[in-house]
């Protein structure tokens, strides 16, 4: 307590002018020597106040004598595989010294919950003691751990070394030779059924342990599980894991080890018997307060799979069942088709409860199941309202009224109906003075089957444990863009989407239609484009945004397997559109300008192909590393031949989901720029067919709300066909030059996760311009903090909703 005294007199009674310094603002590392500083004198503190004879744990210390035959990656593995065992854990330290430990002793012991508790329990932390009986707790674990790894004869030891006040555990591991596995055998024991028999030989066939592998305890188990599960699937219902023995034989001279997989002698006569499926029987409107009625078996009926079903209301119709229940009667029971048919009864969307019951029927040596499935459903019919922030690819934000109304039988399928109308307002963020603002209203509907609606019928694979989908839709939006003109967008689509398995969906949708007319264009904004080549450029694409995109579209998506225990996640979305070829061959007339037409609007003829990949690596528990490379390209011919893909297919970077460094539309195509700050983008006057993005992003959690960000960003567009629009000193066409025109910037970003959506903010400023500043793409020599004009022009702000990828 005399140097905390001694500590506060002393400032107290510094010189005048000390005393402003420290009452001043201090700078970071200032402030932290000084609190280093304080710390350190109380390190006398945390001895004196220890129990007499104990010491200050202060953390574990591996010695690793490894045979010549263990490798210096695996002696690695091994010490953080054992360290992350290791107990108690020690104190936090910064600099060496238990910082926590000194605020726990501070201000002294509390007498109530006054201010010096209160203190200790925020910012303070109880002692970890050292203790011999930590030690030789560890040593059995860290000896079972090694044997569970293979590493068979293995032995560890270890002490407390006392230094001062504190002790660490010292451990020293002699590692062994790890043992590899030889052979894998599959007994067949006399006291099992031969059906049981065969179910072992056919669970042999896909083992997931090989010749050569290490020797691992945990692949055992898994292993063990997978057996019990083909085991099950082959009807034996009443079959656990534990009823399958494993025995390892070891070869200490060759360090290999032999497997024997075998049926326990005293398993249960029920679990060697196989059972079939007698009934099925389906509750699809149950509840627990109404459950007597719900499946009052005399109001039952068959369906033509023989399903016993209880709905007395016919809500659903019974073909609906015939898509999800993979479980059959008169056919023997299957793990496999259970697990499946919960699946879909869950993903299928109309039911809030599942909850199946298996009741055994067994007579001489016949086994069956009767199989009982309560599904209370969700209401069939509901309306929400929601008021929602908009955050766009363009940097447009703003707000939105949605209501919406759903029906979740439309057809007593489970079909989905849902029809929404939205009234939103949007504002350009970062795009200068003369930001527009756009008014938006529309309406939509989708209409989506839980199975493939098509005149030929599918038997769906029993592997997929959701079912494929129908998806119709039908929609029109209406944008007022700041009094110019209007915008009418009508679009209708039809398609399939199905998942292959957990990792692969795929989405084909063979109509697609959408047509695009303008109207209203104001007076003033026709006089302004006379006098104005660039308001001229975006008069003529608003007059020639008057079109018909018929198309197809095909997509691919792949996700790494969310079980993986990898510290790699990707992703590929990838999508592939072909529009105009079909209608081509029907159309006859033609327009003024010789284009095919369709009534009397020219139809877009294109092919456009994207690939999104994504990967996600985990560098530590708190930061990741994410990654994203973009690349698309659209061709067009035909009616569209030397023109550019259609305004709503175009590619765009810039902006809070793009290059953050460039506001949206500021760059491309090409070496074609334009000044987003003083001049307003009164219409989108031109993308690109062709870009080329890359984004990687390190991502650091400070706290459970907080996170961090530091990024680069690359990319550019062009064109794919030659066009006077943006001028030829653009040089907007793609050429094997365009690795000279990407454009690069880099920033920094502050994130608010609030659970159910996370808040970006993003600080970003360019490192190369495409077009040369001052005879140079690089600017990077040009940054300059302290100007406020280097400022306006080069720092950007982007606010968002989500990660940008």
């Amino acid at each position: 307590m005399i140097v905390r005294l001694y500590h506060f007199i002393a400032i107290q009674r510094a010189p005048n002018g000390l005393k402003q310094r420290i009452a001043g603002p201090l700078r970071p590392a200032i402030q932290l020597l000084l609190f280093l500083f304080i710390l350190s004198l109380n390190a006398c503190n945390i001895a004196k106040h220890l129990p007499a004879n104990e010491r200050l744990y202060a953390g574990t210390d591996i010695v690793m004598n490894a045979d010549s035959a263990v490798s210096k990656d695996e002696q690695d593995n091994l010490k953080e595989q054992l360290g992350a065992l290791a107990r108690p854990r020690p104190n936090k330290q910064l600099f060496g010294f238990p910082y926590k430990v000194g605020l726990y002793y501070l201000f002294g012991e509390p007498r109530k919950n006054g201010f010096r508790a209160w203190f200790r329990r925020k910012f303070g932390e109880e002692p970890v003691l050292a203790s011999a009986k930590a030690i030789s707790s560890n040593t059995p674990v860290w000896k079972a751990t090694l044997q569970n790894e293979g590493y068979f004869g293995s032995n560890v030891t270890g002490v407390l070394k006392e230094i001062g006040y504190k002790a660490r555990g010292v451990y020293t591991v002699g590692v062994k030779q790890r043992f590899s596995i030889d052979t894998i055998v599959f007994i067949d024991t006399t006291n099992i059924r031969q059906s049981m028999k065969s179910a072992l030989r056919f669970a042999a066939r896909r083992t997931i342990i090989k010749k050569g592998d290490p020797y691992r305890f945990d692949n055992l188990k898994l292993e063990r599980e997978r057996v019990s599960q083909a085991i099950k699937q082959r009807g034996f219902y009443y079959f656990l894991p534990d009823y399958l023995a494993i025995l390892a034989d070891n070869d200490t001279a060759r360090h290999r080890t032999t497997l024997y997989f075998a049926i326990k002698p005293d398993m249960p006569e029920a679990a060697g018997l196989p059972y079939g499926i007698r009934n099925v029987f389906l509750y699809p409107n149950y509840s627990l307060s109404t459950a007597q009625a719900d499946t009052n078996l005399s109001k039952a009926y068959k369906s033509e799979e023989r399903y016993t079903i209880v709905d007395s209301t016919k809500r659903f119709n019974p073909k609906l069942f015939r898509d999800i229940v993979t479980v059959q009667p008169g056919k023997r029971y299957n793990s496999r088709t259970q697990d499946l048919t919960l699946s879909r009864f869950i993903n299928v969307g109309a039911f809030k409860f599942v909850r199946n019951r298996f009741e055994p029927y067994q007579q001489g040596d016949s086994a069956a199941l009767d199989v009982h499935y309560y599904l209370t459903p969700y209401p069939t019919k509901s309306v929400r309202a929601e008021l929602d922030g908009t955050s766009r690819s363009n940097n447009f934000n703003g707000s939105q009224v949605v209501l919406s109304w759903r029906d979740r039988n439309a057809l007593r399928r489970a079909e989905l109906l849902t029809i929404n109308t939205n009234v939103g307002i949007e504002f350009q963020i970062g795009g200068g003075q003369q930001s527009i603002t756009n008014y938006r209203f529309g309406a939509d509907a989708l209409l989506s089957f839980p199975r493939l609606v098509s005149p030929i019928r599918f038997k769906y694979d029993e592997r997929r444990q959701a079912l494929p989908k129908t998806n119709a839709t039908l929609s029109y939006q209406k944008i007022i863009r700041g009094g110019l003109y209007d915008l009418n967008s009508f679009q209708t689509t039809f398609g399939y989407a199905w998942r292959q398995n957990q990792q692969v969906e795929h989405v084909f949708q063979p109509f697609n239609i959408t047509y695009v007319l303008p109207s209203n264009i104001s007076t003033a904004f026709i006089d302004s484009a006379s006098n104005n080549p660039f308001i001229f450029r975006q008069l003529l694409t608003v007059k020639n945004a008057k079109q018909l995109i018929l198309s197809s579209l095909y997509s691919f998506n792949y996700n790494t397997s969310l079980r993986s225990a990898s510290a790699t996640t990707f992703r590929l979305a990838t999508n592939a559109e072909i529009a105009g070829n079909i209608i081509n061959l029907f159309a006859k007339k033609r327009d003024d300008n010789g284009d095919k037409i369709i009534f009397k609007v020219p139809f877009a003829q294109y092919l456009r192909l994207d690939a999104d990949a994504r990967l996600y690596t985990k560098l530590t528990p708190k930061i990741t590393w994410a990654n994203r490379l973009f690349g698309g390209l659209g061709i067009t011919y035909g009616n569209s031949k030397g023109l550019q893909l259609p305004l709503t297919k175009q590619y765009f970077v810039g902006g809070s989901n793009s290059i953050r460094a460039f506001r949206p539309r500021a760059i491309g195509p090409g070496l074609f720029t334009r000044d987003t700050i003083r001049n307003a983008l009164l219409f989108q006057d031109g993308g690109g067919d062709i870009k080329l993005e890359a984004n990687t992003e390190i991502r650091a959690k400070f706290t459970k709300y907080i996170e961090g960000a530091v990024f680069v960003d690359a990319g550019n567009i062009w064109t794919y066909s030659d066009n006077d629009i943006f001028g030829a000193e653009a040089q907007a066409k793609f050429s094997s030059d365009f690795y000279k025109q990407i454009a690069i910037g880099a920033g920094v970003g502050i994130r608010i996760d609030l659970s159910y959506f996370l808040v970006r903010f993003d600080l970003a400023t360019p490192l190369r311009k495409p077009y040369k500043t001052n005879g140079s793409e690089w600017v990077i020599n040009q940054i300059a903090f302290g100007s406020s004009d280097w400022r306006k022009q080069n720092l950007v702000f982007n606010i968002a909703v989500g990660y940008p990828f």
